[in-house]
């Protein structure tokens, strides 16, 4: 065989030994938020972060965006050493290849819906970011909303906006931090119906973190976190 002819798949993200410590506030020792974490995400893949409160699920998206540094260990996005690169270069890689999806929304509110998902576009440089921003936007079902501000609409709206704005530009990753925390039950399956449905047509890597053992299981990895370690890894 060829050697030469054979494609090297490099995982989307490799975590390795990941730490993260801070000092507590009386001085005494150090808490230990994260603790030599160890994973890889094939592209394409869908993997659940889940556990308890305070288990070191959102920490652990943060590193993995390169938003917090790490105590220790190293994350690798498309090959690249976050942790290697200055801030800049983190926000410039940060914003080619990670889409988000908070809880809270994080819309900006003096912006409309539209112009909230043609900001990433904007910055990234989109000759084209309004016309992109729109079809984004009737994707999601909000082609009427597209002048509203976020104060004028639904908890499930903002957050139809907020999926538009991840999607945009084309992210290889999809990070979502407990997206229908703010939900109530029949919008947030709503809106994990569209995330799924976006996330195959999109053929985009997704992690998510919740705390929703039902939710997780619609991933076809689940990984446990427990006291900042990954405590378990289950194949669906």
């Amino acid at each position: 065989m060829d050697r030469s002819k054979v494609e090297v798949s490099i995982p989307v993200v490799e975590v390795d030994g990941l730490c993260r410590q801070v000092e507590l506030a009386d001085g005494h020792g150090d808490l230990h938020i994260l603790q030599d974490v160890s994973f890889a995400v094939a592209a394409g893949e869908s993997v659940a972060v889940i556990g308890a409160s305070g288990s070191g699920k959102s920490t652990l998206l943060g590193l993995l965006a390169g938003l917090d540094v790490p105590t220790a260990g190293s994350v690798r996005l498309d090959g690249i050493d976050l942790f290697a690169l200055d801030e800049d270069a983190r926000a410039a890689l940060r914003g080619e290849t990670i889409g988000f999806v908070f809880q809270s929304f994080q819309l900006l509110p003096a912006l409309t819906a539209l112009e909230n998902v043609m900001l990433p576009l904007e910055l990234a440089g989109a000759a084209d970011a309004k016309a992109v921003a729109m079809q984004w936007l009737e994707r999601v079902g909000l082609g009427g909303r597209l002048r509203h501000y976020p104060k004028h609409l639904s908890g499930g709206e903002q957050q139809r906006v907020a999926l538009a704005r991840a999607f945009a530009p084309g992210p290889r990753l999809l990070l979502a931090d407990e997206p229908t925390g703010n939900l109530d039950a029949e919008t947030g399956q709503a809106i994990i119906e569209l995330i799924f449905a976006l996330n195959r047509e999109a053929e985009t890597t997704l992690i998510l973190v919740t705390h929703d053992e039902s939710l997780a299981r619609r991933c076809k990895r689940v990984l446990r976190m427990s006291a900042g370690r990954l405590a378990e890894t289950t194949v669906r």
